[in-house]
């Protein structure tokens, strides 16, 4: 079973997605240059909201960071253990799962895991703490090099030990990390896949970059002198995006372990999220907190269809409507066509809200909040009917 969710949102004059040069996303489409809002943004506004909203509880969250010996380090203080100890012990149990922590304390990369497979780790690290100390001291005095140290882990840590931390690597009960998935490079056994895609959001309209020149004035300045303090130039633009994720529920519910009340949970987090997460950039600058203006969500027990070509033309506002009204016209006509075309088999639920428009080729599944909305989706999914 598969839930499509495919979003309109107009946003007032912004920079929400900045590339490297400090320049808001943008990209070609249609051989037209368009907005961008990259997937990692996305997923981060909503895993945000996850926390933000308490959609979840932390149990039910994970951490990505590269500082998971501090984390681990907490944990066993909290245990009573020595805080050096304990960081000495943390850092021999990830090394012993094979991820590499550098001088600072911190693993090479970023690392993706869930909370209980964190507490089950600092458990771990308690039950083996004389074999972990002194795994510890060993690699202490081999050669600083990565590999080294691997084998030198490897070589005085048993087996046994070995395989039972990183058996603990699971996923658990991590929504999020159920939903966006991970990679470790040095566990690929250890992989999750993910059961969420999200598109890279794309204007509907063609997109031009616009430049605020602004000034600061320095408040303790004399009054001789008339001069700005700071000047300078902040790129931005204003556009109404596409948005597209689907769900794979079955895969969510595999990643939970089977837990299939905690995968329709993580469905209804993650769909209320995702119409409220709205990114960080620049907003203190700009204040773009703009709703989604159409929100349509779909239940189906195979294929996807994600609707960006229906803006293949860029969208023209004009004396025959506005702009995201005109949005929602070319969504609602692609998504006939393409219904007449290879037929709605297998659709099992829709549901549409305008707020900034009419509808009019999905007039028949139009709802009047975001509850009913999500309402709806919960009711197609397996659980949903008695």
């Amino acid at each position: 079973m598969i839930v499509e969710l495919h979003l309109l949102q107009n946003f007032a004059p912004s920079c929400l997605n900045r590339d490297d040069t400090n320049s808001p996303k943008d990209c070609e489409f249609g051989g037209y240059r368009r907005a961008r809002i990259s997937s990692q943004c996305i997923k981060r506004a909503v895993r945000r909201q996850f926390q933000n909203d308490l959609l979840l509880s932390p149990e039910y969250l994970a951490k990505r960071t590269k500082r998971l010996v501090e984390l681990l380090t907490e944990r066993l203080v909290k245990r009573g253990k020595d805080k050096e100890a304990a960081a000495a012990v943390a850092e021999a149990a990830l090394r012993s799962c094979g991820f590499d922590v550098k001088d600072d304390g911190k693993t090479e990369y970023l690392i993706f895991l869930g909370e209980g497979e964190l507490n089950s780790l600092a458990e771990a690290c308690e039950r083996h703490w004389e074999t972990l100390a002194a795994v510890r001291d060993i690699q202490a005095e081999a050669e600083t090099e990565k590999k080294a140290r691997k084998k030198a882990a490897k070589a005085a840590l048993p087996d046994s030990v070995r395989k039972e931390l990183q058996n603990l690597l699971q996923g658990g009960k991590a929504v999020d990390l159920a939903l966006f998935g991970r990679m470790l490079a040095d566990l690929p056994d250890r992989n999750i896949d993910a059961a969420c895609q999200v598109a890279h959001a794309l204007s509907t309209n063609q997109v031009s970059m616009e430049f605020d020149f602004y000034t600061a004035v320095d408040d303790l300045s004399p009054k001789e002198e008339t001069g700005a303090g700071m000047m300078g130039t902040v790129e931005f633009n204003s556009a109404c995006f596409y948005r597209y994720a689907n769900i794979d529920f079955n895969q969510l519910t595999t990643n939970l372990g089977g837990d299939q009340e905690l995968a329709r949970t993580a469905v209804k987090a993650l769909l209320t999220a995702a119409v409220k997460a709205v990114p960080t950039g620049k907003q203190n600058s700009m204040a773009a907190q703009n709703p989604p203006s159409f929100i349509f969500a779909v239940v189906r027990e195979h294929g996807l269809w994600n609707l960006a070509n229906a803006f293949v033309e860029p969208v023209r506002p004009g004396q025959d409507g506005h702009l995201v009204q005109k949005s929602i016209t070319a969504l609602e006509d692609y998504w006939g066509r393409l219904a007449a075309a290879y037929g709605e088999e297998g659709i099992q639920a829709r549901a549409a809200l305008a707020v900034d428009g009419e509808l009019s080729g999905l007039q028949d599944w139009a709802k009047k909040t975001l509850k009913e909305v999500i309402d709806t989706v919960m009711a197609a999914l397996p659980g949903g009917r008695s």
